[in-house]
């Protein structure tokens, strides 16, 4: 049977490479899954972002403008345009080859390829939740965590607004480690639990559907040696006093989702835990701190 999808919905917009991580990041306000092309040799790249239900024109209009001032170009145009009742998602698995990240081989099932000898495999499905390992940001997290593995182990680890929740999958497989995952989306919930089962570490992730650290949960397992947030800077600014309360002795955070100019003032936010690590990718940053 067919999978379908009503009242599905496409932002297609194309930008200048280096205005990318300002572009993303306004997009990233709107939900959704967001693919974007290889750009060729001078030329923009191709964004499409993928919705279940029509934006409003004139957010998109008010996001890419201020996206537009920071990146200092004029306001990209844009077409929002309804896709037919098909298998949209089956679309989006072609435009999501597998992609190997570090020791992470992420793929679909739709890959049929074996993972290269050694690669860790993650399987995640083209959908609307966010963590396909394509974006820098994720990129970014999960290059750190293999870093990480390199000289310490964890035990009880927590992925704050999860998405699809392929860091707490890594986080299962690098280490055998039990992990939380958390997400205020329902849908973003339920198909992260389907891919736990896919993955075969449902015996070690559990996914809860609620909102930052009062999310069900959290404060039962708490404290973690182990907390990761692939979100959007103005939430991890509004969290760090949550995390900092809920990370163990000696625990490392990994935070995300951030552009280079956001870095500074994310570690001010997270005094006094220290920068272990940093990892720049195309404008986007991923920081390693332990207390």
């Amino acid at each position: 049977m067919a999978r379908t999808q009503k009242q599905a919905w496409r932002l297609s917009i194309e930008a200048p490479p280096a205005a990318l991580p300002a572009v993303e990041a306004a997009l990233g306000e709107l939900g959704g899954a967001l693919v974007s092309d290889a750009p060729e040799a001078g030329g923009p790249v191709s964004l499409r972002l993928y919705l279940d239900a029509e934006p409003a024109r004139e957010w998109v209009t008010a996001l890419l403008a201020a996206a537009a001032l920071a990146a200092g170009i004029a306001p990209p145009e844009f077409v929002i345009e309804p896709l037919p009742e098909t298998d949209w998602v089956a679309e989006g698995e072609r435009a999501l080859p597998a992609v190997g990240v570090g020791p992470f081989y992420v793929h679909g099932s739709h890959i049929a390829d074996a993972p290269p000898p050694g690669a860790i495999p993650i399987r995640i499905e083209a959908s609307l939740a966010f963590g396909t390992g394509r974006h820098e940001s994720t990129k970014g997290c999960l290059l750190a965590l293999a870093e990480l593995a390199k000289t310490r182990r964890f035990g009880n680890a927590l992925d704050m607004g999860c998405g699809s929740g392929i860091l707490a999958f890594a986080v299962a497989k690098l280490w055998a480690c039990p992990a939380l995952g958390v997400d205020l989306d329902a849908r973003a919930v339920a198909l992260a639990r389907e891919n736990a089962r896919a993955n075969g570490v449902a015996g070690l992730v559990e996914i809860a559907y609620g909102e930052g650290f009062g999310a069900p949960g959290v404060a039962a397992r708490a404290p973690f040696d182990l907390i990761m947030e692939n979100i959007l800077a103005e939430a991890i600014h509004t969290l760090a006093p949550a995390l900092k309360g809920h990370l163990a002795p000696g625990g490392v955070a990994l935070l995300s989702g951030l552009l280079a100019d956001q870095a500074g003032e994310a570690l001010a936010a997270h005094a006094p835990l220290g920068l272990l690590h940093r990892i720049d990718l195309n404008g986007w940053v991923t920081l390693v701190l332990a207390r």
